[in-house]
């Protein structure tokens, strides 16, 4: 009978654990939610990183991101992106070649613009380890989507405690690829050029760039 009392706190105390955790965690997401969306405008330059050590995959990169509102600017693997609101224009210089689609934002969660603030549904928190990084102190928070059915089993995502702000992301895939994000440089509310995100047709016609519409 002791035993089994002793496994019933046992057990009730890491209920109890487990949801302080979780809201604390949370609570930070919060915290960084609400730090982000009081921003005009975001710059972020990255670090990007996909190994799969099974395939023997290990890609490496740097990349930046201009974000305001839902509209971004978007620089990866010699390739730009542009979202203005309701199209999504991919230039692809070495190409010469513009793609140009219609895209609900709805439809990935992981779209630029949504880098920063799409942990908001469809997941569930865990505190996680704090590091010191450089005299930083970054905590993680792990999040499993809820829909079982999900590529990415797991994220851990770096906060900075001080700026709340965002540090590193860890995405884990269902097919053993880890895609590590590290922000170099979080810069708000820049002075932008108001034509940043327009898509000039005729500059790129003009420069011999063939436009697909998709």
């Amino acid at each position: 009978m002791k035993k089994l009392i002793l496994l019933v706190v046992l057990v009730f105390s890491a209920n109890i654990s487990n949801a302080q955790d979780s809201a604390k965690a949370k609570a930070l997401l919060d915290d960084v939610h609400t730090k982000i969306i009081g921003y005009e405008n975001i710059f972020v330059d990255f670090n990007y990183v996909l190994n799969n050590t099974e395939a023997d995959i290990n890609q490496e990169t740097r990349g930046d991101v201009t974000l305001k509102s839902d509209k971004y600017l978007f620089n990866i693997f010699g390739t730009q992106q542009l979202y203005d609101g309701s199209k999504v224009y991919t230039i692809v210089p070495e190409n010469e070649e513009v793609t140009i689609e219609n895209k609900s934002e709805e439809e990935d969660a992981l779209t630029p613009s949504k880098m920063l603030t799409f942990y908001k549904e469809g997941y569930t928190y865990t505190w996680d380890i704090l590091q010191n990084v450089q005299g930083r102190k970054i905590q993680y928070v792990k999040l499993v989507p809820m829909d079982t059915n999900a590529e990415i089993k797991s994220i851990l995502m770096g906060v900075d405690a001080e700026t709340k702000h965002i540090y590193k992301l860890i995405y884990s895939g269902d097919n053993g690829t880890t895609t590590t994000i590290t922000v170099n440089s979080f810069k708000t509310n820049q002075p932008l050029s108001k034509s940043l995100f327009t898509f000039d047709e005729s500059k790129f016609k003009s420069d011999g760039y063939y436009i697909v519409r998709n």
